[in-house]
Protein backbone atom coordinates (compact mmCIF):
# COMPACT_ATOMS: atom_id res chain seq x y z
CA UNK A 1 0.00 0.00 0.00
CA UNK A 2 1.14 3.81 -0.51
CA UNK A 3 -0.66 6.17 1.52
CA UNK A 4 0.52 9.97 -0.26
CA UNK A 5 0.14 12.96 2.92
CA UNK A 6 1.58 15.31 -0.56
CA UNK A 7 -1.61 14.63 -2.46
CA UNK A 8 -3.62 17.16 -0.07
CA UNK A 9 -1.45 19.87 -1.30
CA UNK A 10 -2.48 18.68 -5.09
CA UNK A 11 -5.47 18.32 -4.69
CA UNK A 12 -6.03 22.37 -3.46
CA UNK A 13 -9.42 22.46 -5.28
CA UNK A 14 -10.57 19.14 -4.33
CA UNK A 15 -10.57 20.38 -0.50
CA UNK A 16 -13.44 18.93 1.56
CA UNK A 17 -14.97 21.08 3.98
CA UNK A 18 -17.29 19.73 7.15
CA UNK A 19 -19.66 22.07 8.93
CA UNK A 20 -19.28 21.18 12.52
CA UNK A 21 -22.80 20.64 12.86
CA UNK A 22 -22.40 17.36 10.48
CA UNK A 23 -18.88 16.35 11.96
CA UNK A 24 -20.65 16.38 15.40
CA UNK A 25 -23.42 14.26 13.74
CA UNK A 26 -20.96 11.62 12.40
CA UNK A 27 -19.21 11.85 15.99
CA UNK A 28 -22.83 10.96 17.58
CA UNK A 29 -23.42 8.29 15.13
CA UNK A 30 -19.98 6.80 16.00
CA UNK A 31 -20.44 6.86 19.81
CA UNK A 32 -24.15 5.43 19.50
CA UNK A 33 -22.94 2.86 17.27
CA UNK A 34 -19.52 1.43 19.03
CA UNK A 35 -18.31 -0.69 19.86
CA UNK A 36 -19.07 -0.95 16.38
CA UNK A 37 -18.20 0.75 13.15
CA UNK A 38 -20.65 3.00 11.92
CA UNK A 39 -21.87 4.23 8.20
CA UNK A 40 -23.39 6.12 6.37
CA UNK A 41 -23.06 8.79 3.47
CA UNK A 42 -22.12 12.61 3.62
CA UNK A 43 -23.52 14.51 0.74
CA UNK A 44 -21.26 17.35 -0.73
CA UNK A 45 -22.30 20.08 -3.17
CA UNK A 46 -18.78 21.88 -4.80
CA UNK A 47 -16.48 20.09 -1.32
CA UNK A 48 -18.93 21.72 1.02
CA UNK A 49 -20.95 18.79 2.95
CA UNK A 50 -24.66 19.70 3.05
CA UNK A 51 -25.55 16.71 4.56
CA UNK A 52 -25.10 13.20 6.80
CA UNK A 53 -27.51 10.43 5.79
CA UNK A 54 -26.98 7.63 8.44
CA UNK A 55 -26.78 4.23 6.91
CA UNK A 56 -26.95 0.81 8.69
CA UNK A 57 -23.69 -1.42 9.17
CA UNK A 58 -25.29 -4.82 8.41
CA UNK A 59 -22.42 -6.49 9.91
CA UNK A 60 -22.64 -4.91 12.96
CA UNK A 61 -19.00 -5.49 13.58
CA UNK A 62 -16.04 -3.42 15.09
CA UNK A 63 -13.69 -4.70 12.34
CA UNK A 64 -15.73 -3.73 9.25
CA UNK A 65 -19.00 -2.52 7.88
CA UNK A 66 -21.33 -3.17 5.07
CA UNK A 67 -23.01 0.25 4.18
CA UNK A 68 -27.41 -0.49 4.05
CA UNK A 69 -28.78 2.76 2.93
CA UNK A 70 -31.68 4.33 1.47
CA UNK A 71 -31.53 3.37 -2.13
CA UNK A 72 -32.95 7.09 -3.48
CA UNK A 73 -30.16 8.66 -1.80
CA UNK A 74 -28.03 7.53 -4.82
CA UNK A 75 -29.93 9.44 -7.31
CA UNK A 76 -28.49 12.96 -5.71
CA UNK A 77 -25.42 12.30 -7.64
CA UNK A 78 -27.72 13.17 -10.70
CA UNK A 79 -28.64 15.95 -9.14
CA UNK A 80 -25.24 17.32 -9.13
CA UNK A 81 -24.29 16.36 -5.90
CA UNK A 82 -21.11 14.35 -4.80
CA UNK A 83 -21.32 11.69 -1.88
CA UNK A 84 -18.72 10.40 0.40
CA UNK A 85 -19.15 7.17 2.10
CA UNK A 86 -18.15 7.61 6.18
CA UNK A 87 -17.38 5.05 8.54
CA UNK A 88 -15.54 5.22 12.01
CA UNK A 89 -12.93 3.10 13.26
CA UNK A 90 -13.71 2.82 17.44
CA UNK A 91 -10.82 2.18 18.78
CA UNK A 92 -7.88 2.47 16.03
CA UNK A 93 -6.69 5.83 14.04
CA UNK A 94 -9.33 7.32 11.35
CA UNK A 95 -6.55 5.96 8.30
CA UNK A 96 -7.99 3.29 5.60
CA UNK A 97 -7.35 -0.19 6.53
CA UNK A 98 -6.52 -2.62 4.62
CA UNK A 99 -10.06 -4.21 4.37
CA UNK A 100 -11.07 -0.63 3.79
CA UNK A 101 -8.90 -1.39 0.62
CA UNK A 102 -9.92 -4.35 -0.55
CA UNK A 103 -13.15 -3.45 0.09
CA UNK A 104 -13.16 0.21 -1.41
CA UNK A 105 -15.14 -1.78 -5.36
CA UNK A 106 -17.27 1.10 -6.87
CA UNK A 107 -16.08 3.86 -4.43
CA UNK A 108 -12.17 3.24 -5.66
CA UNK A 109 -11.04 6.42 -6.08
CA UNK A 110 -13.51 8.08 -4.57
CA UNK A 111 -13.51 10.23 -0.97
CA UNK A 112 -13.90 8.42 2.00
CA UNK A 113 -14.58 10.10 5.29
CA UNK A 114 -13.26 8.02 8.47
CA UNK A 115 -13.85 9.07 11.90
CA UNK A 116 -11.60 7.59 14.99
CA UNK A 117 -13.79 7.86 17.93
CA UNK A 118 -11.27 7.14 20.43
CA UNK A 119 -8.43 9.87 18.90
CA UNK A 120 -11.64 12.29 18.32
CA UNK A 121 -10.52 12.51 14.79
CA UNK A 122 -12.02 12.98 11.25
CA UNK A 123 -9.81 12.31 8.06
CA UNK A 124 -10.47 12.16 4.47
CA UNK A 125 -9.24 10.03 1.86
CA UNK A 126 -9.40 9.08 -1.48
CA UNK A 127 -9.13 4.70 -1.66
CA UNK A 128 -8.60 2.47 -4.04
CA UNK A 129 -6.96 -1.42 -3.58
CA UNK A 130 -3.43 -0.09 -4.20
CA UNK A 131 -3.40 3.57 -3.42
CA UNK A 132 -4.05 5.53 -0.31
CA UNK A 133 -4.24 9.85 -0.35
CA UNK A 134 -5.19 12.01 2.37
CA UNK A 135 -7.12 14.76 1.41
CA UNK A 136 -7.14 18.25 2.73
CA UNK A 137 -10.36 18.21 5.16
CA UNK A 138 -11.78 21.90 7.16
CA UNK A 139 -13.67 21.54 9.65
CA UNK A 140 -15.69 25.07 10.05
Amino acid sequence: MVVSVESAERDRDRELVVPEAIREELRAHAQEEAPNECCGLVVFRDGRAERYVRGVNRVASPYRYELEIDPTIWFLEDEGYDLAVFHSHPETEPIPSRTDRELAGLWSGKPFLIYGLKLDQLRAWRVSRDVVDELTLRTV
